[in-house]
């Protein structure tokens, strides 16, 4: 007897496992949103030089002007990878396309890994014309700009399972939409304006920011001497909230999946 005879009829088939399922739901998110994400990465970018342009009539240099250029470009990452990934998964609940998902052979943490990954991957073009325009505006070196290679995956996955989150637990659409508008508003204020024209209760809620973190470490490297121990701190906190973040995600789409 063949070993697929001894197979009882009706059982399910074994679950895909982790790796192969998020390679194969990112390239579908990937080519699913390249269409539609690029005038909207291309807005976020916007966005962010516009903010420099107006915040270089108020700063002149020194360390006000490393926390605005180096806001502005995480602040890319916040639009697309917090702001759209929340709308996106408020979409999807409220269209019902988790009950799609919910019945594909794949383990939940790579939907939504999946779609925080193929989002975040727009993100770093945008970021570095950012910080390109950034440096030229208020004459910073770009020789640290090579950090970026770190700061955008883990900020990125910060922020998208932040994002994912917000969008799986909202209970309406509207709401997720609102929530990642909200979130973004907060990495724009508490990111790209210098801490030290903060009030104390202000820099306190600056800290609780996930993507303050990859500031930080973007900011030290314009330093002429950076502090690599300190930035290399604030990378493993960007990756310590990813893996928090994302690991929410997955339990809020595991809840909302079973509604």
């Amino acid at each position: 007897m063949s070993a697929a005879a001894s197979v009882p009829l009706g059982t399910p088939a074994p679950r895909a496992r982790l790796l192969p399922s998020l390679a194969a739901v990112y390239r579908a998110q990937l080519s699913r949103a390249r269409v539609a994400r690029i005038p909207l990465l291309f807005v976020a970018t916007f966005q962010s030089v516009g903010i420099m342009v107006l915040m270089r009539g108020v700063v002149d240099g020194g360390s006000e002007a490393r926390a605005v250029v180096a806001g502005s470009s995480v602040l890319v990452v916040a639009f697309v990878a917090l702001n759209l990934l929340a709308q996106y998964f408020g979409q999807l609940r409220a269209g019902g396309g988790l009950d799609h998902y919910a019945t594909l052979p794949v383990p939940p943490a790579s939907v939504v890994l999946g779609a925080a990954a193929a989002y975040a991957s727009f993100t770093l073009p945008g970021t570095l014309v950012t910080a390109v325009i950034g440096c030229l505006l208020f004459g910073l070196p770009m020789g640290g700009l090579w950090i970026l290679a770190a700061v955008v995956p883990l900020a990125g996955a910060a922020l998208a399972g932040l994002g994912a989150a917000l969008g799986l637990l909202a209970p309406r659409q509207e709401l997720a939409t609102l929530a990642g508008q909200l979130g973004m508003s907060a990495a724009l204020l508490l990111g790209v304006l210098p801490p030290e024209r903060m009030p104390a209760v202000i820099v306190w809620a600056r800290d609780l920011l996930p993507s303050t973190y990859g500031v930080e470490a973007f900011a030290r490297t314009f330093s002429p001497h950076p502090d690599w121990a300190a930035v290399c701190l604030d990378l493993g906190v960007c990756a310590a909230v990813g893996v928090l973040s994302l690991s929410a995600a997955t339990w809020a789409y595991r809840r909302a999946a079973v509604r």
